[in-house]
């Protein structure tokens, strides 16, 4: 089994460092935008959120083999990346699945116990759905790590003499396209200025008019859709496995609380921190006490500044 498409073949130790900062925090930065949009505007924090990585690159996978078995058209590498254009009617898809998901989730468990519940319980209730989540995936898909593609790549040189693979440089890319899209629809669109305002005060954003149920299936669909790009990409650059969701859930966390909740670029920014301490502890401590750096992020964020970085102070 060929080892994992993220380790490059010819690198020094300082540039896959950075390779794996900007990988790794790029992935943990989109999928850490909808859950800190979930803890400011939902208000409670929905551990079921890293499973929609899960699905989504499994989501991803189902619709990049069917696109890919209707022809040359999708399945064609495009110039040096490992996959076709069938990739991107992947990514499409699987955003409208895993939203789908996210909805049916809300409707059936979240938007219930909200009337009924404090958020102390919908946060157990988010425990419970993530493991059913996760044993569905295992149950369906089964144990083994899966591969998008099995396309052999070649190392490409950038300045600073580092080299990437072109399925690398193509993840980094529509990281910061989603995000430049998003900061546009928060900024400019009705239903971006209306999430801002409910997430500020749902109250006020009512009494003015603004459809607070609508915000908020807005906000399932902006996160799942964003956590399903996150998905696939770590797929696509990694592998897949049943567990992907339940190894990023504290990164996840770690970057929305650093970033301060409800900050676009606080969870971006977050993200790219978390996943440059992860890379760097290695070099301090051994790797299998790796998962503990995240952990230790949240400690010390709620400890000294608990509003996160880009917060606002009350």
């Amino acid at each position: 089994r060929r080892p994992p498409r993220s380790t490059p073949l010819y690198s020094s130790a300082a540039s896959d460092v950075y390779k794996r900062q900007l990988l790794s925090g790029a992935v943990i930065g989109l999928g850490a935008i909808g859950l800190s949009f979930t803890m400011k505007i939902l208000r409670f924090a929905n551990f079921s959120h890293s499973e929609l990585l899960t699905w989504g690159a499994y989501f991803g996978l189902i619709f990049f083999t069917i696109a890919a078995s209707l022809g040359n058209v999708f399945d064609a590498p495009i110039g040096p990346l490992s996959f076709g254009w069938g990739m991107f009617v992947a990514l499409i898809f699987s955003a409208v699945a895993t939203s789908a998901l996210a909805l049916l989730l809300h409707k059936l468990v979240f938007e219930k116990l909200n009337r009924v519940a404090g958020h102390m319980t919908m946060v157990f209730a988010s425990f419970g759905v993530a493991l059913l989540l996760r044993h569905m995936v295992l149950l369906i898909f089964g144990p083994n790590p899966i591969y998008y593609s099995n396309e052999l790549q070649f190392a490409v040189l950038l300045p600073g003499n580092v080299r990437v693979l072109p399925d690398q440089v193509f993840l980094l890319g529509l990281t910061i396209v989603v995000v430049f899209g998003l900061h546009l629809f928060m900024t400019r669109s009705r239903t971006g200025i209306a999430m801002r305002g409910v997430s500020e005060n749902p109250d006020l954003s009512r009494v003015a008019g603004v459809n607070v149920s609508s915000i908020i299936n807005w906000v399932w669909i902006i996160g799942a859709s964003l956590a399903s790009v996150a998905g696939v990409l770590y797929g696509l650059t990694v592998q897949l496995r049943p567990e992907l969701g339940f190894a990023l859930i504290l990164p996840l966390f770690a970057a929305a609380i650093l970033g301060g909740a409800g900050s676009l670029y606080g969870a971006v920014i977050g993200g790219l921190i978390v996943g440059l301490s992860e890379n760097l502890s290695v070099m301090i401590i051994p790797t299998t006490y790796k998962p503990a750096v995240p952990f230790l992020l949240i400690l010390a964020i709620l400890y000294f500044r608990p509003e996160g970085l880009f917060g606002e102070r009350k």
